[in-house]
């Protein structure tokens, strides 16, 4: 008995690509093309009428573009899995396509080989990326992780560096957070590390400047 075969669908505005991308798949066992569409617009349209599996939809079409059609294709009872398939590498296409739903964001100098197994992965419900973004979504996370811990910090160094912002000492600090003073002094001396800092005094002054933390309360 023949598998049945996962629908395609192609969004490009360039005809020449699209018809490269279809003889592309027929030669892919497990997948056929349910239909191609120039524009969002015209995608919508046909994509209600022929419910494909896999979207492959461009970023930048005239009418509408594919973040556009992606919101609009995600108001759809029917499922579907889409994926971008462009050349832009840019970070506003990027993280608008993942914000707006996008299952997958693959450039277009991906090789053969490489879109038959990101499509078969994205059939089996898992997100495919390009080598090439992936590092700029690894970036992205890492800048937000040290956003949430300021210059790689604990939130315990956090505390004590705010208490010496205030003016606190040692003791002061270890009484107010219930700790001990060693561990005081452990804390301190893994904030000037990560400040690059000589003393408590620079440590704060570069705390305040690069808004890890803000200005004396006293």
């Amino acid at each position: 008995m023949t598998a049945k075969k996962i629908k395609l669908f192609i969004v490009d505005d360039h005809i020449l690509f699209r018809k490269g991308l279809t003889s592309l798949i027929l030669d892919m066992p497990e997948f056929c093309v349910a239909g191609e569409a120039e524009d969002g617009i015209e995608a919508l349209k046909k994509i209600r009428e022929t419910k494909p599996d896999i979207v492959l939809l461009d970023v930048n079409m005239p009418k509408m573009d594919g973040i556009a059609t992606l919101k609009a294709l995600r108001e759809l009872e029917h499922p579907l899995k889409i994926v971008m398939l462009t050349i832009s590498q840019n970070d506003e296409d990027l993280f608008g396509a993942i914000k707006a739903g996008a299952d997958g964001y693959l450039l277009k100098n991906t090789e053969p080989g490489d879109l038959r197994k990101a499509l078969l992965r994205l059939a089996q419900g898992a997100g495919v990326l390009s080598p090439e973004v992936t590092q700029t979504v690894l970036r992205s996370v890492s800048r937000l992780v040290s956003q949430e811990t300021p210059a790689g910090m604990s939130e315990r160094e956090l505390d004590v560096l705010n208490c010496l912002a205030n003016g606190l000492n040692t003791r002061e600090i270890a009484s107010a957070l219930f700790i001990s003073e060693n561990t005081v002094k452990t804390h301190i001396r893994h904030i000037l590390e990560k400040l690059d800092a000589s003393n408590r005094t620079e440590a704060v002054s570069k705390a305040i400047q690069t808004g890890i933390i803000h200005r004396r309360n006293r």
